[in-house]
């Protein structure tokens, strides 16, 4: 077939692809980009990728759509064979040293929704199972000066040239090492990551700043949500990825209690120990990709929030990689306005509470990870249950594995493998925490909003009509009837409004949750400390 004749074929087919249900197609323009149409005939497709990564996410994702598409438009069963195109792949791998020169493909927008991108154009990825060589750095980020390290874009490069032996100890260096990086910790990969529609962006960017750490639109990299959404899945992913794949490159992931007290031991040592401070500022300042965990937790702690910020610009300004994590979005952190702002300053995305598929696909998942540990290939949990669970979960990721755990062990540890659903309704009837709070007052309630928003519980249910407090008013209102359920005269009783005014204050807030998204975080947030009294 003639070739121009061939990609018409092609361009039909991807269409097909992207025309069908659960098909995003911004993960079809992003992965199918990286295909060729070589040969067609009347029952056979042979196509070729750019590397081997595409080559098996293809054939393990979609091969089933492009022959599903093929025979929608041809009425005919075909065979799709994937090959990978040797020279687009050496090519690729020697164009690595440029990947961040200007014009060349970002990973933002080759990372889509839904998938673990290929690496950068120009560089193999690896991802879980999917591991490009892992090669021996001549001398690790760690032992260099700011001064001789090459841009973090060469070092990546550097990254996949080849292997110089099979000895586990080129790959990662000693942990005990002076300045090694730290070693991966974590089962947290990309690959085990659940997606849905509910932390889609958050998980595509994480993948991006993997691939090609330091990219000046991502970094830093802040990733907000409720606990146990997965925010620090994401961040060990990154970690463990980049460990992988560029071994030569110093990853520190920290939380913030670690790095509170980190830097309070290093400041109680430093009259006796002059090197004490210095190295831990050191530690942090040679990573080549930081990760901070919970930067809430620093609110208050003004003396680590400045070596913070110094760290911080020191690594951003060298095109290091920083990312943070927090339980809310940097303009509602009480920090000083220039930390939210230089917080802010990269890429900033939420990760929302997740949707019933999400959760579904998270309790299978745990089954499939059960499976596999255990080796018991046959063992399931029925459908009824497994979806009874993720119907009666709450948002939090954690609550919801040890629900599917708590069932599991019902069914193997006290032999009880034909468990029904009114079995298990009673063996989890205390522990979903979903639903309204029955132990909240509207007391609670106002208390939360009072302090978040700087305004007394007398201007609260008073009569000013300032701005601000008027706000705050409506969004008290709000919370109460809709994590109380409480009839509207009653929440009136308490903020000393008639039943018309609540009403209304309840409507507007809905209304304009509609069309603010920062309204909607803001309400996560709060609902969250609310939840947490």
């Amino acid at each position: 077939m003639e070739s121009e004749k061939l990609e018409q074929v092609w361009r039909a087919v991807c269409d097909q692809v992207k025309s069908y249900n659960n098909i995003d197609p911004s993960q079809i323009n992003a992965f199918f980009s990286r295909l060729q149409p070589q040969a067609m005939s009347e029952d056979f497709l042979m196509l070729t990728a750019d590397n081997d990564f595409i080559k098996t996410w293809i054939e393990r994702h979609y091969v089933d759509f492009i022959k599903q598409a093929l025979m929608d438009l041809y009425r005919t069963a075909f065979t799709v064979l994937i090959e990978v195109d040797i020279a687009a792949e050496a090519a690729g791998a020697a164009q690595g040293t440029v990947a961040s020169a200007p014009g060349a493909p970002s990973p933002a927008t080759m990372a889509p929704a839904g998938a673990p991108a290929a690496a950068a154009e120009g560089a193999p990825a690896g991802v879980g199972g999917y591991t490009a060589g892992a090669p021996t750095a001549s001398q690790p980020p760690s032992q260099q000066t700011a001064a001789e390290q090459p841009p973090i874009a060469s070092q990546i490069a550097d990254a996949y040239e080849p292997d110089d032996g099979d000895d586990l100890g080129d790959v990662y260096q000693d942990e005990d090492e002076p300045g090694g990086p730290d070693r991966p910790t974590s089962t947290l990969t990309f690959e085990n990551f659940v997606i849905g529609d509910s932390n889609r962006m958050a998980y595509s960017m994480a993948v991006a700043v993997a691939e090609m750490p330091g990219k000046a639109h991502l970094n830093p990299l802040f990733i907000y949500g409720k606990s146990g959404l997965g925010k620090t899945h994401l961040l060990r992913a990154i970690q463990n990825y980049v460990h992988e794949t560029m071994p030569n490159l110093s990853t520190i992931y920290v939380d913030s209690a670690e790095l509170l007290s980190d830097y309070m031991e290093a400041s109680a040592a430093h009259d006796k120990e002059k090197s004490s401070y210095k190295n831990f500022k050191t530690r942090y300042e040679e990573a080549d990709v930081l990760l901070i965990d919970d930067v809430q937790y620093l609110q208050g702690k003004k003396q680590t929030l400045d070596i913070v910020f110094q760290i911080f610009n020191k690594l951003t300004g060298q095109g290091r990689q920083v990312v943070l994590s927090a339980d809310r979005a940097p303009k509602n952190i009480d920090i000083d306005e220039r930390y939210k702002s230089r917080f802010n300053s990269g890429g900033t995305f939420d990760i929302q509470p997740p949707e019933i598929e999400t959760k579904l696909g998270i309790v299978k998942s745990f089954v499939d990870e059960y499976r596999a540990t255990e080796g018991k290939a046959s063992f399931s949990i029925p459908d009824d249950i497994q979806m009874y669970i993720a119907e009666s979960s709450s948002s939090n990721i954690r609550e919801l594995k040890s629900a599917v755990t708590k069932v599991i062990y019902q069914m193997t540890f006290f032999n009880q493998p034909d468990l029904s659903l009114d079995d298990v309704r009673s063996l989890l009837e205390n522990h979903f925490s979903g639903g309204p709070s029955k132990r909240l007052t509207i007391a609670d309630i106002q208390k939360e909003v009072e302090t978040f928003y700087k305004v007394s519980h007398a201007d609260l249910v008073g009569k000013k009509r300032t701005r601000n407090i008027i706000y705050a008013r409506q969004i008290a209102i709000y919370l109460s009837r809709q994590m109380l359920d409480l009839p509207f005269n009653d929440i009136g009783k308490k903020f000393n409004r008639d039943h018309s005014t609540v009403m209304y204050s309840v409507t507007n807030v809905e209304e304009k949750m509609k069309e603010s998204r920062e309204l909607r975080e803001e309400l996560e947030t709060l609902k969250q400390l609310i939840r947490e009294i």
